[in-house]
C-alpha cells in the first residue's frame, strides 16, 4: 500500500492510507479497467433488469400503461441525467484530485458535490412534480396523460433520493470502490424486482406501485450510504463539516463536466421525444410503446459499455491529475476494443433471440400484437450495438481530463446532429415509416461512434506533443 500526506495552509493533514481501489487507480489502466468493470456491469446489468421486470409488469396492464410509461421515460431521462451528470462530475473532480495525491481536496470536493446535488434536487422537483401531466400532454400522449401522470408524479418526488444516491456512489467510483456501488445498486433491483408486482397487483396501486417500488429501494440505498460515510467511516473519502471549505475552483472543477454531462442526458431525453414524436406521426401509439419496450432491452444490451465508460472516466481522471498523460491512448485504445467485443457478442445473441425476447413484453392479451414488431425492432438494433463504444469511451475519457463540454459537443452531434436527422429523413421523407426510424438510430449511430473516436486521438495526439 502507498500513502500519501497532502498540506493545507498553516497545518498538516494527518497521512491518509491508500485503498485498494486508489492503488488500483493509480497503477496499470488496463487492469484499474478490468477490475473496475466487472462490478459496474454486473450491478448495473442487474437494475436494468429491474427497469425490464418494471416494464413487464407493466405491460400486464396493457399497451396504454406501458406507453404511459414511454411518455414519461424522457422526463425521468432528465432527472437520471441530472444525477449521472453530477456523478461524472464528482467522478471526474475526485479522481483528478487522488490522482494528484491530494487528500484533503477530494474530501473538500466530495462535500461540495453533495451541497449542489441538494440544491438541484429542490430545484428540480417543483415543476416535474406539479406540471406532470400536462407535460405528459406536450410529449404527444393523449389519453394516455393521466396514466403518465399517476407514474410520473410519484418518480419525481423521490427526485432528490435519486440524484443523492447517484452522486454517492460516484465518490466510491472515483475512489475505486466499485464493489460497494455494485452492493447497493444490486440491493436495490432485488427491492424493486420484488415489491413490483406485490404493490401493482396485490396491493391494487396499478401503474403508480410500479414507482413506489423504485422509491422505496432508494430510501435503503440511502440508509445505506450515510452508514459507510458516517458510521463506518472505512472509504478514502472522508465526509465531515470540517473539510468543507468553499472554493470556486472546486464548484468549477465539478460543474464543468456536470453540467455538460446532465445535458447529454437532455439530448437523449430531446431524441426520446423526438423518436415518439416521429413514431406517433407514421404509426400511432402502439409504436411508442413497441420502441419504449425495445429501447429497454437496448439500454440493457449496452450496460457493459456503460459500465466500462465509468471506469474510464474515473482512471482517466486519476492519469491526468497525477499527469501520466501517456497512459490516456493505452486507457481509450483498450475501453474501445474491449467494449467493441463485447457489442459484437450482444448483436449475435439479439440476432439469435429477438422473438423470445420481445414475446417477454407482449405477454398479455392486451400486448400480445406488439411482438413482430419489438423482435423487427430488436433484430434492427444488432446493427446499432457495435458502433455505441468508441462513441461511449470517447466522451467518458473527455468527462475524466475535465473536458465536458467537448463531451457535450459529441453527444449532441450523435443524437441531434445524426440520429434524429436519419430518423427523419429515412422515415419521414423517404417514406420507410416506422422501420426507416430504427434504420436511421442505427446510421446515427454509427456516424456519431466515428466522430468521437477521431476527435478523442487528435486530442491525445496534441496533450502528448506538448507534454
Amino acid at each position: 500500500m502507498q500513502s500519501d500526506t497532502t498540506k493545507s495552509p498553516g497545518k498538516e493533514e494527518p497521512v491518509k492510507q491508500d485503498t485498494i481501489g486508489v492503488s488500483l487507480l493509480l497503477g496499470e489502466p488496463e487492469k484499474a479497467i478490468r477490475k473496475l468493470s466487472g462490478p459496474m456491469i454486473i450491478a448495473m446489468m442487474l437494475y436494468s433488469t429491474y427497469n425490464i421486470v418494471n416494464a413487464i409488469w407493466v405491460a400486464g396492464l396493457g399497451s396504454d400503461a406501458l406507453a404511459a410509461v414511454g411518455f414519461i421515460s424522457p422526463l425521468f431521462l432528465v432527472i437520471i441525467g441530472l444525477g449521472n451528470g453530477l456523478g461524472a462530475g464528482t467522478t471526474s473532480a475526485i479522481a483528478r484530485k487522488i490522482g494528484a495525491h491530494d487528500h484533503e481536496g477530494a474530501n473538500n470536493t466530495a462535500i461540495h458535490a453533495i451541497i449542489l446535488t441538494v440544491i438541484i434536487s429542490v430545484i428540480a422537483t417543483i415543476p416535474l412534480f406539479l406540471w406532470t401531466k400536462e407535460i405528459a400532454f406536450l410529449f404527444g400522449a393523449g389519453e394516455t396523460a393521466t396514466l403518465a401522470a399517476e407514474y410520473g408524479r410519484v418518480v419525481f418526488a423521490g427526485t432528490i433520493l435519486l440524484l443523492l444516491t447517484n452522486v454517492g456512489s460516484a465518490i466510491l467510483r472515483a475512489e475505486g470502490d466499485t464493489k460497494r456501488t455494485m452492493y447497493i445498486m444490486a440491493a436495490s433491483a432485488v427491492m424493486n424486482m420484488i415489491l413490483d408486482p406485490l404493490l401493482i397487483y396485490n396491493a391494487g396501486m396499478g401503474i403508480s406501485g410500479a414507482a413506489w417500488g423504485m422509491i422505496i429501494s432508494q430510501i435503503f440505498v440511502t440508509i445505506v450510504l450515510l452508514y459507510w460515510f458516517f458510521g463506518k467511516r472505512d472509504t478514502y473519502v472522508t465526509l465531515s463539516r470540517a473539510s468543507f471549505v468553499y472554493k470556486q475552483k472546486t464548484m468549477h472543477d465539478i460543474l464543468g463536466v456536470g453540467i455538460p454531462a446532465s445535458f447529454e442526458f437532455f439530448l437523449m431525453s430531446l431524441l426520446a421525444i423526438i423518436i415518439n414524436g416521429l413514431l406517433v406521426s407514421v404509426a400511432g401509439t402502439d409504436a411508442v410503446a413497441i420502441y419504449a419496450a425495445g429501447w429497454r432491452v437496448v439500454m440493457f444490451a449496452i450496460i457493459p459499455l456503460a459500465a466500462i465508460g465509468t471506469s474510464v472516466v474515473s482512471v482517466t481522471g486519476a492519469s491526468f491529475g497525477g499527469r501520466k498523460f501517456k497512459k490516456l491512448p493505452v486507457i481509450l485504445n483498450y475501453s474501445v476494443k474491449t467494449g467493441a467485443f463485447v457489442a459484437i457478442i450482444t448483436s449475435l445473441i439479439t440476432w439469435l433471440f429477438a422473438m423470445p425476447i420481445a414475446s417477454i413484453f407482449s405477454y398479455s392479451p392486451e400486448s400480445a400484437h406488439l411482438a413482430p414488431s419489438i423482435a423487427a425492432f430488436l433484430s434492427t438494433m444488432c446493427f446499432f450495438y457495435p458502433f455505441v463504444s468508441p462513441g461511449i469511451m470517447s466522451s467518458s475519457l473527455f468527462q475524466g481530463v475535465g473536458k465536458g463540454i467537448t463531451s457535450l459537443f459529441l453527444t449532441f452531434s450523435r443524437n441531434l446532429l445524426f440520429i434524429a436527422v436519419f430518423a427523419y429523413i429515412i422515415g419521414i421523407v423517404l417514406g420507410y415509416g416506422e422501420h426507416g426510424i430504427w434504420w436511421g438510430i442505427v446510421a446515427g449511430d454509427i456516424l456519431g461512434g466515428a466522430l468521437g473516436y477521431v476527435w478523442a486521438r487528435l486530442y491525445l495526439s496534441r496533450l502528448l506533443k506538448y507534454h
